[in-house]
């Protein structure tokens, strides 16, 4: 394939990482994965075991977008943490060795799980899938940012305002037609804005039940995955973005929960996971978390913007696709604006 994000120059990453990584001194096999639209990733089967390398797309990007080396600093800062994550092996910052920056990890086996109705699984794992993510997320939030060495890895201040600045900006930038609905809900967030409560932690930015994974046996889940999105700020923005996710319809394409008896498959509700997840951080309840949830559409609306953008100028992952997700961005818009009135 001649489209440099579908592929690797497989030569030069075999020059690059032979000396610096076991296996790369003899042939071995390159499979690119379907998923991530975002960074370009790929594996990576040697003699002495299979690696990850997740890059920075081609071409010109938005700025601060595609922070490959954000990715790796973050993982790379909680190992041996209560959070889990892949090894890191490596960072390479030369545009020249592969023609964007990379990273490379270790590939985590165990079971990756793309539809959070779960059909394959019994209601006892499915109800223990969504307790596993319910805790993991709650030990994210208590990392000491400090003491592993991310006080400086965000901005302080208001996270949301800075948020809702940022990707107004993106989503400006990545605008290919007038959506009244985004513009409307831009409008309507700035107005809401919540006084800044002095929360503050490492978020994710993209939590989700596929960018997970689990054992392939049981309910543990054994890494992380995807920080693109991650800074230091507010912890609701993941909380939101988990039951912004459920209200998606529910398959390949939406894989939410919109619709679906969830008693029935001994999953949990929004208010059931959002109760669990306040136990385990110690708080009393989240009050407003309408604009959390709306705020969630929205920045879902400026990714998907971007996607879209990307798509068209030739630099997607998966062209076909991030057109169709392109698609979506009124959706989202008009979900936040239903999410905020109510």
């Amino acid at each position: 394939m001649s489209d440099t994000t579908q592929s690797l120059d497989q030569q030069a990453v075999g020059a690059y990482l032979s000396g610096r990584l076991p296996g790369f001194d003899t042939a071995f096999d390159v499979h690119k994965f379907d998923t991530g639209q975002s960074n370009p990733t790929f594996m990576l089967k040697t003699s002495a075991g299979n690696y990850v390398l997740r890059r920075k797309p081609p071409g010109v990007l938005l700025k601060s977008a595609h922070a490959v080396d954000r990715e790796f600093r973050v993982q790379k800062a909680l190992a041996g943490s209560d959070v889990p994550v892949a090894k890191m092996h490596l960072l390479c910052e030369d545009d020249d060795v592969l023609g964007s920056a990379f990273y490379v990890m270790d590939h985590v086996v165990g079971r990756n799980i793309t539809d959070p109705s779960m059909p394959d699984l019994d209601n006892e794992t499915r109800a223990g899938v969504m307790d596993e993510m319910n805790r993991v997320l709650a030990c994210l939030h208590q990392v000491d940012i400090d003491a592993v060495g991310l006080s400086d890895y965000g901005p302080p201040g208001n996270y949301f305002e800075r948020q809702l600045a940022r990707w107004t900006k993106q989503y400006r930038a990545s605008e290919t037609e007038a959506i009244p609905e985004m513009d409307e809900l831009i409008q309507a967030l700035g107005a809401a804005m919540p006084a800044d409560d002095g929360q503050r932690g490492l978020v994710h930015g993209d939590y989700r039940i596929d960018n997970m994974i689990f054992a392939s046996q049981g309910t543990e889940c054994r890494a992380i995955l995807d920080w693109e999105l991650s800074t230091t700020g507010h912890p609701f923005a993941d909380l939101a973005g988990v039951i912004m996710q459920w209200q998606m319809p529910p398959g390949a394409e939406g894989r939410g929960l919109a619709g679906i008896d969830r008693t029935k498959l001994g999953l949990p509700s929004d208010q059931a996971f959002i109760d669990a997840y306040c136990q385990r951080r110690g708080l009393a309840g989240i009050d407003g978390f309408g604009f959390y949830l709306s705020f969630s559409f929205f920045r879902m609306g400026a990714i998907l913007q971007g996607v879209l953008k990307r798509a068209l100028d030739g630099n997607a992952s998966n062209p076909q696709r991030a057109i169709k997700l392109g698609g979506f961005v009124s959706h989202f818009a008009r979900s936040g604006l239903q999410a905020l009135r109510k």
